[in-house]
């Protein structure tokens, strides 16, 4: 459909040229703008930054839960069947917090989305105004940003005006520059600081912590219950060991008993016998 709209304006402009003057078309390239404007590079730096910490803590969440797991299936033999139960919901409930972390952070609606768009948005916004500036002063009928959905199939790059673009927003900055200091890394990075997401960090650290001192310490206290019922055992081993030994003796006595019985009894009937 886009092709279809494309065809349909380079159609307009070809039957235009009959007319007074023809359909004058510019487009801008906003991968290149963006790429040389520096505040945006700055920002998004930082972003990336960010970006691999959350990928670290996500990938050490899962590294725990992992070893949660071998742990468990190490120490299943020891455990009761209740025991093994409640271990599993834990680490599954584990798991699904690992999945909401993940969601928050690179889902649809996540905070990456949400920090790239707010970090685009001003640079938009400045080109889109001084693409209206531009166009107006110039005559231009269509602009069009190479980088998005149209398919252009050939352009020529005496309509590229994304130099032009790049100047007016430096021009722009440099005035705003000096009626106000901050810039756009400095808004992002206060956009950054803002009550909602620090409250969802500041909880989400909170809730981690949590779960990581009740984890750990029902882990020291199954810990502990599986010693005590390898020291019952233990001591019901040794016990069984001791009886065991207690019946061999006092078989042992026994049969020397009874030896000693019939070697008594034969010396008996011998001397009666003489």
């Amino acid at each position: 459909m886009k092709t279809y709209v494309l065809f349909i304006l380079i159609a307009f402009s070809t039957f235009s040229g009959i007319a007074q003057r023809g359909v004058r078309i510019g487009y801008v390239d906003m991968d290149y703008i963006l790429q040389n404007v520096e505040e945006y590079q700055m920002a998004n730096k930082q972003l990336a930054s960010k970006v691999q910490k959350w990928k670290g803590e996500a990938e050490d969440q899962e590294q725990t839960i992992q070893k949660m797991w071998a742990d468990l299936n190490a120490e299943k033999i020891l455990l009761t069947k209740e025991l093994i139960q409640e271990r599993e919901e834990e680490i599954n409930a584990l798991e699904r917090q690992m999945k909401d972390y993940q969601q928050d952070r690179f889902g649809p609606q996540g905070d990456l989305v949400r920090q790239r768009s707010q970090l685009v948005k001003p640079i938009q916004d400045q080109v889109f105004n001084a693409v209206q500036e531009i166009a107006a002063n110039k005559k231009y009928d269509f602009v069009f940003d190479k980088s998005a959905d149209v398919v252009m199939l050939y352009s020529d790059k005496r309509h590229d005006i994304s130099e032009q673009i790049l100047r007016s927003i430096n021009v722009t900055r440099k005035q705003e520059d000096r009626k106000a200091p901050n810039s756009a890394l400095d808004e992002f990075q206060e956009e950054e600081k803002d009550p909602e997401l620090k409250a969802r960090e500041e909880a989400y650290e909170e809730k981690k912590e949590t779960i990581a001192n009740d984890v750990e310490a029902r882990r020291e206290a199954k810990l502990k219950e599986i010693e005590a019922r390898k020291k019952a055992y233990e001591e019901r081993r040794q016990k069984m060991l001791e009886e065991r030994e207690a019946r061999r003796k006092a078989k042992l006595e026994e049969r020397e008993r009874l030896k000693e019985e019939n070697k008594s009894s034969n010396t008996t009937e011998n001397e009666e016998g003489e």
